[in-house]
């Protein structure tokens, strides 16, 4: 009997990660979502049909990804996906010539420096699938052509991320970890407000691709609607 390919998807409970989990299930994986609130991670299983383990984990604080780990490893022998979706966006009425160093500490520590934390953390586990990916959701934001002066924090550890993307691939292209980095578009969430122009499950597509049907050649990469897009 073939085992199901199992997905971990942070920040599973709501928005593009609730949409993600949704479509993973659709196609019989076994789903981990987290949330920084294990009520919040539980709440958002009832509205899920299929394998789904909720986990409580925070990405912004070390204790809290090892704690979560722990509590995997006493469940599951592998992890096929981590789709790194957690992220928050700091930027309210400020710009870079006043933005403070907590502001930018911020975003960094949760988007940019959470991510690569999560897949040190994991790695022990995506090593033993013969099919391991990893998906970082980044922003059009962090695009060299897509920077802006007012959403700083947001930009600048979105281009980070895409960095850490680069060199993760690379780091792991010799053990068959496929990594890449996603835009999932202007998305209604409660991150893009409601006035944006695609639904969550339009964001999700292509991370639901790169996790399940992306050809294995494509890693190190910038993704948007299913076609690459310059870093």
């Amino acid at each position: 009997m073939t085992q199901k390919k199992r997905a971990l998807v942070t920040g599973g409970n709501r928005g593009i990660g609730l949409a993600i989990a949704r479509g993973l299930l659709a196609q019989c994986y076994e789903t981990i979502i987290t949330s920084r609130s294990l009520d919040d991670a539980k709440q958002a299983t009832e509205s899920l049909e299929g394998d789904v383990i909720p986990i409580e984990l925070d990405i912004s604080d070390d204790r809290s990804i090892e704690q979560a780990l722990q509590t995997l490893t006493s469940r599951i022998d592998r992890l096929d996906v981590l789709i790194n979706n957690a992220g928050i966006y700091p930027d309210k009425n400020t710009n870079i010539l006043e933005i403070s160093r907590e502001v930018l500490e911020s975003a960094m520590t949760t988007n940019t420096f959470g991510t690569i934390q999560m897949v040190q953390a994991f790695l022990p586990l995506l090593e033993k699938s013969e099919d391991a990916r990893v998906i970082n959701m980044s922003s059009g934001m962090g695009a060299f052509d897509g920077l802006t002066a007012t959403a700083t924090s947001y930009c600048l550890s979105k281009l980070a991320l895409n960095g850490a993307t680069i060199m993760l691939a690379r780091s792991l292209q010799s053990q068959g970890i496929v990594v890449n980095s996603m835009c999932p578009g202007w998305v209604r969430t409660d991150m893009g407000g409601e006035s944006a122009a695609r639904s969550p499950e339009e964001g999700a597509d292509t991370a639901i691709w790169l996790a399940t049907e992306a050809p294995r050649s494509h890693t190190g990469k910038f993704w948007r609607d299913r076609k690459e897009i310059a870093f």
